[in-house]
């Protein structure tokens, strides 16, 4: 085929009735005359711009069906056709579709078959692989599956057999777990060998001695060569662990603990390094495997190269790893002779140093706090940790006086930059009065960094005594006129008195809408003593004229809720708690508007009843789930709620990992009898299964908040009998 019948009818098809990622697709026909085109880097940064249109990290709309029959005759005709091919492949991939009916655009693919199926015949080995990968994704087994067998049994280049042998498997597991049993060998090319890894895997083989040999005899997998292997598991080693946790079963987290802590225990430092990533990822999907890897981690850190590759792992781990703190301790106390000899300020030794610290502060930080202070100015990432940005809310780093007074020179030394200031400034607010002698370097800080200053001066300065809480009234009333609402709010907190607040609040609600959200928040904080406020704050409601965007949302979220803690207003409020469920209505970008909207609304009582169909229409979105069962308790006729029904709905979102905490609350509030047994018995399995309930986050909040979850799973198990 060539290009000029590739792109036969392509200004004739109705593209402005397709939607993609950006909107109206009317811009597809100019990418694809540009991919077709002659020019090779146009042709490329029209590859790149299909990718974010026709599948946006993964997504696929209704244009991505419509551009299918171009791209596969683009492909077809031989331009480009690798990278045209992993697109179609990609789109045929994905699940995760918008404004398409569910398959569409995988028929759409399919439909293409005739011809893709044969560029697996290509003279290009890099063609045929992609081909391979490509086809597969259509799970069309009846074309597909005849094409792939046939293309096996001629193919010589291993890594293409490999890809093959991937598809066959795509397509039909159980089919090749015998091909893929003979290909285990060790004399058989190494692409193989892990494809016949991945390949069992998928076919549900039981894990044996050889695929563990097999697996090991591979590594590490980056250098087996090819531009791609398996594009799905570009990360063997970590997919493959991962695997073999989610089947969760005693026998598969023992393999993978023996897996890694071997690969761990290999001499070659790039084998090293693949085996702590996928060990980090272990650590993410199991709360068993950890423990068993330990005494393998504490040894890495004997050698600083090695120690490098595990102290994120060990940072995850948190407490879980207190016997690595003696070590740790080691590593970030170097003497200033060996740091010299590796390298200078801010180089090689410093940040293993710096490394090493951050592990201390999320793993042992009482012993970090003294260390902290010591190194203060040249420990920037272990600063960032211990002030609060990678340790739990509720687990502020340790109070230390050493620490404290070297915060104090820092803040008195001047010329500070980048985040520092911040941080400094933050760690003394999480220590509260126990950072007082700071207030003199804190009022200081108000010139030039008033908000981070001001809420550290409130917290700090709370139980001070009356001289020094003097002091700090008069330097937050310094900066009042001209500071941001934080200086005002902190006067308010020390004083109790609300005039300058009150002011502040009056000039914001007139400002734009990221002010208007603050200090709505901060106006129903008053409560009836807002009550000036009210005109104010109805007055800062959007209008008609606004755009629809998160800001305008929440903004009048916030002024509802301030309204209604102010007056009770509920002829007010539920309109326009109404309103914002109406335009968050199935827009993922709104979904936390209309989070917050609903917490306002279970603040309303039996007065928010009319809101009643807007939030059971969340019930269908395992993030919005949990907040809408909490307002629905709290705002439905009790003798309407179908109380099981709502606890199988928010046990649905703990386990997918959509707020696993709120999904506690709300089966709480709704009380013993909602449960089921089979309910009890799913809770039961989210507190006690190997597999985390919660595997995404920070370092350092991964491993805690799966193991708070799994406390507050049992407390509400015990609470409900």
């Amino acid at each position: 085929m060539d290009l000029v019948r590739a792109l036969d009818g392509l200004d004739a098809h109705p593209w402005a009735d397709a939607t993609h990622a950006y909107g109206g697709a009317e811009d597809l026909p100019d990418l694809l005359r540009a991919l077709a085109g002659d020019d090779a880097d146009i042709a490329e940064g029209a590859v790149s711009d299909l990718y974010g249109s026709v599948l946006h990290q993964g997504t696929v709309y209704a244009a991505s069906a419509e551009v299918a029959p171009f791209l596969a005759r683009i492909a077809a005709a031989g331009h480009r056709t690798a990278d045209v091919l992993l697109l179609l492949g990609g789109m045929a991939e994905s699940e995760d579709e918008h404004g398409v009916p569910p398959g569409a655009v995988r028929a759409a693919v399919t439909a293409q078959l005739p011809l893709l199926i044969p560029l697996l015949r290509d003279a290009d080995p890099g063609v045929r692989q992609a081909a391979a990968w490509a086809v597969a994704h259509t799970r069309a087994a009846h074309d597909v599956l005849p094409a792939l067998r046939e293309r096996w049994a001629e193919e010589p280049e291993p890594l293409v057999r490999a890809e093959l042998l991937g598809a066959l498997a795509r397509v039909e597991a159980a089919d090749v777990a015998v091909l893929a049993a003979e290909l285990l060998a060790p004399d058989r090319p190494a692409q193989l060998r892990l494809a016949a890894v991945l390949a069992s895997l998928d076919a549900g083989v039981a894990w044996g001695a050889e695929h563990h040999s097999a697996m090991l005899s591979v590594l590490p997998a980056s250098e087996l060569g090819g531009e791609r292997f398996d594009l799905d598991r570009a990360e063997p080693l970590r997919w493959v662990v991962a695997e073999l946790l989610c089947r969760g079963t005693d026998h598969d987290l023992a393999a993978t603990a023996d897996l890694l802590v071997a690969a761990l225990r290999d001499e070659r430092p790039e084998v090293v390094a693949e085996a702590a990533w996928a060990a980090a990822e272990a650590v993410r999907v199991s709360r068993g495997v950890g423990g068993p890897l330990l005494p393998t981690l504490l040894g890495l850190l004997d050698d600083a190269d090695s120690a490098r590759e595990v102290l994120s792992l060990l940072a995850t781990l948190g407490p879980a790893a207190a016997a690595a703190a003696p070590a740790l301790v080691a590593l970030t106390t170097k003497d200033d002779a060996d740091e010299r000899a590796e390298g200078p300020a801010g180089g090689p030794a410093d940040d293993l140093a710096d490394r090493a610290l951050v592990a201390l502060v999320l793993v042992a930080p009482d012993r970090a706090a003294p260390l902290l202070a010591e190194g203060l100015g040249r420990r920037p990432q272990a600063l960032y940790a211990a002030a609060g940005f990678r340790v739990p809310v509720d687990a502020p780093f340790p109070f230390d006086a050493e620490l404290l007074t070297a915060v104090r020179a820092r803040l008195a030394s001047g010329g500070l930059s980048g985040n520092e200031p911040f941080q400094l400034l933050a760690l003394l607010r999480r220590w509260g009065p126990a950072a007082a002698p700071a207030l003199p370097e804190l009022c200081e800080a108000l010139a030039s960094h008033p908000q981070p200053a001001a809420t550290a001066v409130a917290a700090v300065a709370a139980d001070c005594p009356p001289d020094e809480r003097r002091r700090a009234v008069e330097a937050l009333r310094a900066h009042a006129d001209d500071g941001p609402l934080a200086v005002a709010r902190a006067l308010y907190d020390l004083t109790g008195e609300p005039t300058e607040l009150l002011a502040r609040l009056a000039h914001d609600l007139a400002g734009k809408r990221d002010g208007v959200r603050f200090a709505a928040v901060a106006a129903g904080e008053l409560g009836a003593r807002a009550q000036l406020l009210a005109e104010s704050l109805r007055a800062a409601l959007s209008t008609a004229e606004d755009q629809c965007v998160s800001p305008v949302l929440d903004a009048d979220v916030a002024v509802a809720e301030a309204l209604w803690r102010i007056t009770g207003d509920a002829e007010t409020v539920v309109p326009v708690l109404d309103s914002v469920f109406v335009r968050a209505a199935g827009s993922v970008w709104f979904r936390w508007s209309a989070i917050r909207a609903a917490r306002a609304a279970a603040l309303l009582g039996p007065a928010g009843r009319p809101l009643v169909p807007r939030l059971e229409a969340l019930l269908a979105d395992p993030e919005q789930a949990p907040t809408a069962v909490l307002a629905l308790v709290a705002v439905a006729d009790p003798d309407t709620l179908d109380r099981p029904a709502l606890a199988g709905v928010v046990l649905t979102s703990a386990e997918q990992e959509a707020d696993a905490q709120g999904a506690c609350d709300a089966l709480l509030a709704l009380g013993g009898g909602a449960l089921t047994a089979d309910h009890a018995r799913r809770l039961a399995e989210l507190a006690e299964r190997d597999l985390r309930v919660i595997r995404s986050g920070l370092e350092g909040e991964i491993v805690r908040n799966d193991e708070r979850l799994r406390a507050r799973a049992r407390e509400v198990l015990a609470a409900l009998g």
